[in-house]
């Protein structure tokens, strides 16, 4: 009877099976997907081939992958019922509930991440007109107040209701590396818990100035009228040198005057940039770090060498959300320049970049003294 039975086509049942295959390699670049999805998104495979996999996710689904999705798959190895959007190449957005799989060789290699994705319409369709019913019943209730309340109660999301559980899972972390006796395989996943909870918690923290400088009053500041930014430089930099200990970076701080500003957002600033320049410059050319007064102004360079950024890459790279071509290495969500840039504003500075085959430099410039 099974003789009678007629031959599937591997090859064409990949290409056309009622969903989306798509393999990752572990920078999340896509190195193989099936028609299907690629119809879905209204582009040819080729068009996919070596493309982040962030890069075609919502603003939500980024946030999904990273905090959720990445993680589970380096703990468990697999994810599933996992709902997020993607978006076509118009912009628009597909409701997508995703399985996903690792990949690994014999030594325990990550090779590729394989996820299956299923369109999932009717159910968001479903789901979104509650939230859209629940949306007017409110404002119903007074537009203008409901949105005070709701902009000051994401805030407060961000900044209790989230950091503080992650500050106590990265002690609890702490804790379990210092003190326990934990076998191999333990260590290899509190370093993993410990690596998930420093990306959430930096995810958190940008999406946390984001609210502020775009749904409240812009980005606070506590100003010191005669803070000594060299001491704050040097903290910022030695932090770095030990998560990259095979980067070079070299300093070079002339801060003479004292500066009118918020020395814990200078910190972050120059964090964000020298991170930047860590996770984008050619690995084998020094990081400078330039730091002088002089003229009524303070002036913050960071300097790397590599790949030039485009002309039209360059013009958005203080957007938030952006992720360009040079950002495709990098799995955060783009927000990390726009809060600099934020930053920036917020002193009465602001940011220039220039970049050229030679060296790609990031500048911060402000005055000495507030005009306030």
């Amino acid at each position: 009877m099974s003789d009678d039975l007629p031959t599937e086509d591997l090859a064409d049942l990949y290409e056309h099976a009622p969903c989306g295959y798509v393999s990752l390699a572990p920078d999340a670049r896509i190195v193989k997907v099936n028609q299907t999805l690629s119809e879905w998104l209204e582009t040819t495979g080729d068009g996919l081939l070596g493309r982040s996999f962030l890069e075609l996710l919502s603003f939500g689904g980024k946030i999904a992958f990273e905090t959720h999705l990445a993680p589970l798959l380096r703990l468990q190895g697999f994810v599933n019922e996992l709902a997020f959007d993607i978006l076509k190449s118009d912009g628009s957005k597909i409701p997508i509930i995703a399985n996903a799989a690792e990949k690994r060789d014999a030594e325990g290699r990550h090779l590729f991440t394989r996820l299956t994705l299923f369109k999932a319409v009717e159910r968001r369709t479903y789901e979104r007109g509650l939230v859209a019913a629940r949306s007017r019943a409110e404002a119903a209730v007074g537009a203008e107040h409901e949105t005070a309340i709701l902009r000051e109660q994401f805030i407060a999301v961000l900044g209790h209701d989230l950091r503080n559980p992650l500050a106590a899972l990265a002690a609890g972390a702490r804790m379990l590396t210092e003190r326990e006796d934990l076998s191999e395989r333990g260590r290899v996943i509190v370093k993993e818990m410990s690596g998930s909870v420093a990306r959430a918690s930096a995810l958190v923290v940008n999406l946390l100035d984001f609210a502020r400088g775009r749904l409240g009053g812009g980005l606070t500041l506590t100003r010191e009228p005669d803070a000594q930014l060299t001491p704050v430089l040097e903290q910022v930099v030695s932090e770095i040198r030990i998560i990259a200990p095979d980067r070079e970076i070299l300093t070079e701080f002339a801060i003479q005057q004292p500066v009118d500003c918020d020395p814990a957002r200078i910190a972050q600033l120059a964090g964000n940039l020298v991170s930047n320049a860590v996770t984008h410059g050619a690995p084998g050319i020094p990081i400078e770090v330039v730091a002088r007064t002089g003229d009524g102004s303070f002036t913050l360079s960071v300097i790397n060498g590599g790949v030039p950024i485009a002309p039209d890459a360059r013009e958005q790279l203080f957007e938030p959300f952006f992720r360009g071509s040079v950002r495709r290495s990098q799995q955060g969500l783009g927000l990390g320049l726009f809060i600099v840039n934020e930053i920036a504003k917020a002193h009465g500075g602001s940011m220039e970049v220039t970049s050229t085959d030679e060296q790609t430099r990031f500048t911060f410039t402000m005055p000495l003294q507030s005009e306030a």
